[in-house]
């Protein structure tokens, strides 16, 4: 016991040192000696392994040395005894990994050279992912640092899905993320091959389904074989998905006679919840998947196959006759029923087929066995109540890499629910007082809850209850002024910032979702409303989540940036499942992160930068991209869902839609503008801090004066010209925060009518323009507002 203690303590106050260990995800033990010492590498580096058939892997590693330090390595010496790294194996397993595939591995760097020991090859596998993390290029040669490694996963499921259906894939492009999920330590490869827009899955039985479903764009069964394969070679398990009943608009133009209403079915192009739905009650909807499935068991030997299961539109169902007939014939009261009756048949014929049903939260009843997998994208209320109910399941909501958010907000992003313990309780003698708000969206309802902050001796706290979630507490309560409030909370949707304004008992102002502005209204209430708590299952409950899945839908991804939106960002989402639960300390995490970003790049073969530049020098139409590049730091895609509804308000919200902005291959957050946050935190703190202040002031003026460089590449190509009325204000908001800068150094207070302006221009600067958002305007305010 003590010794696990131990370990947790040393591996929680590892990632707090100022200067941490460049590895992600962090392991749960590291041990460093106090003298520190490092191992010397030179190019007669060699690789043996013991107890295990590794050879094709011990290739690529050394392929991977030496990319990362420019050598041509020596052939492997003769002897394994005078290898470098030695990798001792305890037990020889099937090579195709499992659920239960043990991944734990114990790594020691000493003087003499490397030992890596793992009880399977799945645990020598991800130990070298993390030795090639440690080698760095020093000064005078390239070494690793002296440690000792213990090392497992926290949970056993850790997936990536990529949706080849509405933006195809090529095979190329997703054994490049096999390779990055390789060395991020995921383990799982969820394969969306079928939806409303794409047949992708190349059946023998039904050949008409890629000729008349696929636009000519599918994987023979030879290449699902190679990625098969090739994910297996690096650790990780397949899980191809066929969503059925729904999303079957392709299914619907190739096998209309499946589908419960007749029609003359299309693939479909917009993006959506379309009608096509398989029948229920014809039993040649059986006898196709039956055979489908056992196509896709000779090519998918894993043992979980997904059927998908969500967003059905019951509208086919509602006005058949005959469906509505079944459904009284079989006592199934609504289209829920009718759903889970399906399902159970389903469930058997993959029985039959000795596969597990896995689908998304729908799936959920009562009715089927506990075997099966609930993956949610409705959250971890919807995760909690699977799991209290002995149904395995695993976490993508807060996980989805398709929609630009900070990475914080995936870092705590936690599969476990948690309970509030207590703390939205008043106490005897504390304050509270409760506002209900509305937020209207740009596409569906609007979002309404009600937030509650208590106000006692230690301090303010606060809780927000969602309509038809469970409540949350809120962090970094401030007031701004004695009537305006602001904080924080993780939702389903983004982190949320509102900034409101009290005027009796009337609310105005915003919330920031992700980095969007949403106008937010409401009024004070009575009393704290009941609200409901988290589902939190029991201790022995909670080992029914299994683990969770980044999910990267393929509305705006295509295989030109998949790797834009996939990396570094995915390393984060790795460490959530596979770090100890006490990891936690963000500061570190972004560190991490920018060594990651470096480190993925050259060993890895990763192409976030290259595909960046490539798309600006489009964009520019020059291979002088550097004026382009600086302007990009301080800008951000719009966040949340907010670009696929202004596509949708627009009317391009399809497959056609081309994918060529410069919000396109911007990272998910700006670096530069978290960076100058800080800096500006820390002036706020200690007006005197000179160190600050000349950095900001160096920012600042960079930022400045990119803009008339920048407005020729604008003004020159129609894909960015929309974006000059941003690098008019990216150069605008400069000069706001060089005046506040000038105002603080000298100790100079602005009038309230110079408030007012600044402050209505960086409004005006903080809307989302051609989907982009500028970034700079957040610290900006941070530090006009410390003037008041």
């Amino acid at each position: 016991m003590f010794a696990v203690a131990l370990a947790a303590c040393q591996s929680a106050l590892a990632t707090q040192n100022a200067d941490p260990l460049p590895l992600m995800p962090w392991p749960q033990e590291v041990v460093q000696p106090a003298d520190g010492g490092e191992l010397v590498l030179d190019n007669q580096v060699a690789i043996s392994v013991s107890g295990d058939d590794l050879a094709a892997a011990v290739m690529r590693w050394r392929e991977r040395l030496a990319r990362q330090t420019g050598w041509e390595l020596k052939p492997q010496a003769a002897n394994p005894s005078q290898a470098t790294i030695r990798i001792r194996i305890a037990r020889r397993v099937d090579p195709l990994p499992n659920l239960q595939s043990d991944e734990s591995y114990h790594l020691q760097v000493s003087q003499s050279g490397v030992l890596l020991d793992a009880p399977t090859r799945f645990g020598a596998l991800r130990g070298m992912e993390t030795l090639l993390q440690l080698v760095e290029n020093g000064q005078q040669s390239s070494v690793i640092p002296l440690v000792t490694i213990n090392d497992k996963p926290r949970f056993s499921w850790r997936g990536l899905l990529l949706d080849s259906a509405r933006h195809f894939l090529p095979v190329e492009d997703i054994k490049r993320q096999l390779d990055g999920m390789a060395a991020a330590r995921l383990n799982v490869f969820h394969w969306h091959l079928t939806d409303d827009q794409g047949w992708r899955f190349a059946s023998q039985h039904y050949p008409v389904l890629t000729e008349k479903g696929s636009d000519g764009l599918f994987y023979t069964q030879q290449q699902m074989r190679d990625i098969v394969a090739y994910a297996r070679d690096r650790g990780i398990r397949v899980v191809p998905e066929i969503d059925v009943p729904g999303h079957a608009s392709a299914l619907a133009a190739a096998m209309p006679q499946l589908i419960s209403a007749p029609g003359n079915y299309q693939i479909e192009r917009s993006w959506g919840v379309m009608k096509p739905v398989l029948d229920p009650s014809n039993e040649q909807v059986y006898q196709f998947i039956d055979t489908l499935i056992g196509e896709m068991t000779e090519i998918f030997p894993d043992c979980y196959l997904h059927i998908g299961g969500d967003e059905v539109d019951p509208s086919q169902w509602n006005g058949s006759a005959h469906i509505q007939q079944f459904m009284k014939a079989h006592n199934l009261a609504d289209a829920h029923a009718l759903q889970a009756y399906f399902n159970r048949r389903v469930e058997k014929i993959l029985t039959a087929h000795k596969r597990h049903m896995v689908g998304w939260d729908e799936i959920f009843h009562p009715d089927l066995p506990r075997s099966i997998l609930i993956q949610s994208w409705q959250g971890q209320d919807s995760l909690g109540a699977a799991a209290s109910s002995n149904y395995r399941g695993i976490l993508s909501t807060g996980f989805y890499v398709n929609q630009p958010q900070p990475a914080a907000y995936h870092y705590r992003n936690d599969p476990e629910p948690q309970s509030l313990k207590g703390a939205d309780r008043p106490q005897a003698g504390e304050r509270t007082q409760s506002w209900r708000f509305t937020m209207p969206l740009l596409k569906g309802k609007a979002v309404s809850g009600s937030f509650t902050l208590i106000e006692g001796k230690n301090g303010a706290r606060g809780f927000i209850d969602f309509d038809g979630r469970s409540r949350r507490m809120v962090r970094n309560i401030r007031w701004l002024s004695p009537y305006q409030l602001t904080f924080s909370v993780d939702n389903w949707m983004s982190v949320i910032r509102p900034v409101v304004t009290f005027n009796n008992n009337r609310m105005s102002g915003y919330a920031l979702v992700g980095n969007v502005r949403y106008p937010l209204t409401g009024s004070r209430l009575a009393a704290v409303p009941q609200g409901m708590q988290p589902v939190v299952p029991d201790s022995a409950q909670r080992a029914n989540i299994l683990g969770g899945e980044a999910a990267l839908w393929s509305e705006p991804v295509n295989a030109r940036i998949i790797d834009v939106k996939l990396w570094p960002r995915l390393f984060v989402v790795a460490e959530r499942l596979w770090s100890a639960k006490n990891i936690t300390d963000e500061n570190s995490m972004y560190q991490r992160l920018q060594a990651m970003d470096r480190w993925s790049t050259i060993s890895v073969g990763l192409q976030q930068h290259a595909q960046t530049q490539v798309q600006m020098m489009r964009l520019a139409n020059s291979s002088n991209i550097l004026p382009l590049q600086v302007f990009a730091e301080v800008l951000e895609p719009a966040q949340y869902y907010t670009r696929h509804h202004l596509k949708f308000l627009a009317g391009h919200y399809n497959q056609f839609e081309p994918l060529n902005r410069l919000a396109d291959v911007l990272p998910a957050e700006s670096d530069a503008a978290r960076d100058l946050q800080g800096l500006v935190n820390r002036l706020v703190e200690n007006r005197g801090d000179k160190q600050a202040a000349q950095a900001i002031r160096q920012k600042l003026l960079r930022w400045q004066g990119i803009v008339p460089k920048v407005m020729p590449l604008l003004e020159q190509n129609y894909q960015l010209q929309a974006l000059k009325p941003l690098a008019q204000q990216v150069a605008e908001v400069s000069s706001i925060g060089l005046a506040v800068l000038d105002a603080i150094e000298s100790n100079r207070a602005f009038g309230a009518r110079d408030m007012e302006s600044m402050n209505d221009r960086l409004d005006n600067a903080a809307q989302v323009q051609d989907e982009t958002v500028n970034a700079l305007v957040s610290p900006v305010e941070t530090l006009l507002r410390a003037e008041k």
